[in-house]
């Protein structure tokens, strides 16, 4: 998802026929594989250009993320989405909640800590400048690594944080010639708050208290504008509080204990009103050593964030055992895949980019297994269930990191599969395709969830509802509903699962006119969708319902022109009455959705054949795909050069590399993908490409760096590009582990020459569902010059599926 312009930090240009500096042998001697892959990750990576990450403390799907709220100045304004921007290096508090590297102007980022070296002598709220509770700080005195952030602000306060699932544990070091106080601005989630409470307990030197927010996106549609979760903390300090006082808007009450009231601005184009808001503070003696806090949070109750606090951070609990169990979490999760060999920047923009890839889904239920639904009610994880999980931005997730978390683990992706589910029963059988914790925000357009649940299936997430779900689905995408049937939110945040279905069931398309955003682009989004249900279909024994959404799947045709130009055909946007809307032009966004008809015209996952056969045969697809790679002097287009060209920062392109495969010309996949590993991707705070949206993006990464891709998001057939690394171990929970061993991997060497699976020749550039099922081992031979021959014949493409799924290839 990508509402905002991004400033892309790339790689000095080079093609792939340039001279790559061969790797050192200190670099690339030895294929064994790293034992504690923490050490790699640089939570920093993608904190500017808009990649819009979080780099504070917070363990795998945790439900708490303690991370710096930056501001440039403005109280009423977040730095970045995910509260931290590189350049902005100045913070206002540090917040309990985050999402990572979305694209809207803020989310979550609720109940900031702030600790103040000073007397509180005026309303927070009236400091809508950032001028006296706000610190500069400079990166040189900030530590960012899994499950644990720590800065030296300029003050001379020293925050220092870590954390467990449901809760947090700070440890704050003022000077000791000045007060110690610490802020807690209740109300001032990133985008606002419609109330908020404080209670400050000096007998048990605790505060708690609670925010009600919302309003992800909000300022792009009074859809938005809205309250759907509160979320319920509780504070408790190691040490005796001096003074106390409270604040609501201007008025500052010392002694007070008690405060609430919201930032407003909802109703007034989504934004906070400047001078708004309630919060306590609490000052301690100065000079005592470190002010120790521990915090619970639950979107159940107060109760709920206590009895969470009890049982994840007990009191006796010390700071560096929960920063250790921490630092476990991550490396258990991220050890889940040890690369060997490659260089050290190699490792690092791997590591982190897999860490990105499992800071979502969120936990959203307490450590008692209740949590609050997408109805507003107390609900509770079925037994032998994991957790309940939420905040899932569908659009994005479905494409790859579904699958990378199911692969991984396929119990959480279960979990998530039946989260899903669970949530949309709760909310009248809507499936939201973008959730914020429980609720659905409505963001974007197409029906994601039938694709991420097919996804989560075919790489191994099966312990879920399966017919409870097809069951749903299916009855979202043959009768419409009045949300569907209703203009709320459009384009970008339409209320319906799947809106204007009426007219799409009619036409077989997308008109332009309708409640979604975007025509073409949903069409393509639909018949993906509708292939996804196919596959559940087929899975559950519903013969009858798989072939009906199978023959569904291919109505994307019907928004292909063929004489849309006089070089080719492309998908276009189309009128009810049938005709195509006039003044078309490749680079053309009407009719799509953050992207142009060039862009989207490739976006039919389930049937590049028949794409290609529509366009003219394999060759005019491969020439195609090259001009779309490429600018005319032949160096990459990757991004940012034009609507005609690829984007490779934004999910409706990021498989198009992939498709190369499909076409005879798998090395041109090889070439095209490394390259863009290599030019878009970086340890630097600009290393990822645009908004990383959940994982997304990072998610991609990861399958490129280990040479496949889930092209087909709703099948577990992987495409092959060539693995960075020469070698790799995937550990999977039931023993079907996947071995990669590359001989001349490296940097400059994308070629693949052969390959052997399982010990066997193999020319298909693709796996079959059943290597990711039962796992194996990859044994392939790399190069820097490419083996145009390996797997080049029509009979070795990766399958493609048109009306009863029957696999095909297109010809030349």
């Amino acid at each position: 998802m990508r509402f905002r312009p991004t400033f892309l930090l790339l790689a000095a240009a080079l093609t792939l026929g340039s001279t790559t500096p061969a790797p050192t042998d200190r670099e690339n001697a030895s294929p064994e594989p790293v034992r504690d892959p923490t050490v790699y990750v640089d939570p920093l990576i993608g904190t500017s250009n808009g990649g819009n990450v979080f780099p504070g403390a917070v363990v795998p799907y945790g439900m708490l993320s303690w991370s710096p709220e930056n501001t440039r100045g403005d109280a009423t304004r977040t730095a970045a989405p995910g509260g931290y921007r590189y350049d902005a290096t100045r913070i206002r508090g540090f917040s309990l909640t985050h999402m990572s590297g979305t694209g809207c102007a803020g989310g979550s980022g609720d109940i900031p800590f702030f600790p103040f070296a000073g007397e509180v002598t005026s309303s927070p709220a009236g400091d809508t400048k950032d001028a006296v509770y706000a610190s500069d700080f400079a990166h040189a005195d900030e530590t960012a690594e899994p499950g644990h952030y720590k800065v030296k602000l300029a003050s001379g306060v020293t925050a220092d944080l870590t954390a467990t699932a449901r809760t947090g544990s700070g440890r704050f070091t003022y000077p000791a010639d000045r007060p110690a106080t610490m802020l807690i601005r209740t109300a001032n989630s990133e985008v606002g708050s419609t109330v908020s409470d404080v209670r400050i307990d000096p007998a048990t030197r605790t505060v708690s208290g609670s925010v009600t927010s919302g309003n992800f996106c909000g300022y792009l549609s009074p859809e938005g504008r809205r309250a759907y979760y509160t979320l319920h903390f509780t504070a408790r300090f190691d040490r005796a509080f001096k003074a106390v006082g409270t604040w609501q808007d201007a008025t500052l009450t010392p002694g007070s204990t008690s405060a609430g009231g919201g930032t407003g601005g909802f109703w007034e184009g989504g934004r906070p009103v400047a001078g708004k808001g309630a919060g306590g503070y609490v000052e301690f003696a100065p000079g005592s050593g470190p002010v120790n806090v521990k915090v619970g949070i639950s979107y159940v109750s107060r109760a709920g964030a206590e009895a969470n606090l009890r049982a994840e951070n007990p009191r006796g609990r010390s700071f560096d055992a929960v920063r250790e169990a921490a630092r476990h979490a991550w490396r258990d999760r991220l050890g889940a895949i040890r690369v060997g060999g490659g260089t050290e920047t190699d490792r690092t923009t791997f590591y982190t980019a897999l860490y990105h890839s499992l800071l979502h889904p969120n936990v959203i239920s307490d450590a008692d297994g209740r949590y609050r639904g997408s109805d507003d009610r107390v609900h509770e994880v079925a037994r032998g269930r994991g957790a309940q999980y939420g905040t899932f931005s569908g659009w994005d997730v479905y494409r790859s990191q579904v699958q990378l978390l199911t692969l991984l683990d396929p119990r959480t992706g279960s979990d998530v599969a039946q989260s899903l589910l669970e949530l949309a029963r709760q909310n009248g059988g809507v499936w939201d395709r973008w959730l914020h914790g429980a609720a659905g925000t409505h963001v974007m357009n197409g029906d994601p969830s039938p694709i991420a649940l097919a996804g989560i299936r075919a790489f191994g997430g099966t312990d879920f509802d399966l017919r409870g779900a097809l069951d749903s689905l299916v009855r979202a995408a043959t009768v419409p509903t009045e949300r569907d049937l209703s203009p709320a939110g459009r384009p970008v945040l339409s209320a319906g699962q799947r809106p204007s279905l009426d007219k799409y069931l009619a036409k077989h398309y997308m008109p332009s006119v309708s409640n979604a955003w975007g025509g073409a682009a949903e069409t393509l989004e639909m018949s993906g969708a509708d292939f996804a249900l196919s596959q559940l279909a087929r899975a559950a024994g519903e013969s009858t319902t798989a072939a009906a959404f199978a023959d569904r799947s291919q109505w994307w045709r019907n928004n292909f022109n063929s004489a849309a130009t006089p070089a080719g055909g492309y998908i276009a946007n189309r009128k009810a009455d049938g005709t195509w809307v006039t003044g078309f032009t490749p680079a053309t966004r009407n009719g799509f959705v953050e992207g142009t008809a060039a862009q989207y015209t490739w976006m039919v996952q389930h049937n590049p054949a028949g794409l290609f056969a529509a366009m003219g045969g394999r060759d005019r697809a491969v020439a195609r795909l090259d001009n779309f790679f490429h600018k005319d002097d032949g160096s990459w287009a990757l991004t940012d050069s034009g609507g005609e060209k690829s984007e490779l920062d934004n999910e409706p392109t990021i498989n198009v590399p992939y498709l190369y495969a499909y076409a005879g010309a798998p090395y041109k996949t090889q070439e095209t993908v490394r390259a863009a590993m290599r030019e878009l991707w970086s340890t630097r705070p600009g290393g990822i490409p645009g908004n990383d949206d959940l994982g997304t993006m990072s998610s991609w990464y990861v399958f490129s760096a280990l040479g496949m891709y889930p092209q087909v998001p709703s099948r577990a057939e992987l495409v092959l590009s060539s693995p960075l690394f020469p070698y790799v171990h995937i550990e999977r929970p039931h023993g079907n582990d996947i071995e990669i061993r590359a001989t001349g991997a490296s940097a400059g060497a994308p070629y693949v020459h052969s390959l052997k699976v399982d010990g066997r020749p193999a020319d298909r550039p693709w796996l079959p569902s059943s290597f990711v099922r039962d796992g194996g081992r990859l044994d392939y031979t790399l190069d820097a010059a490419p083996n145009r021959t390996w797997g080049s014949d029509p009979a070795d493409a990766p399958p493609s599926f048109r009306e009863g799924e029957r696999p095909h290839r297109a010809g030349r």
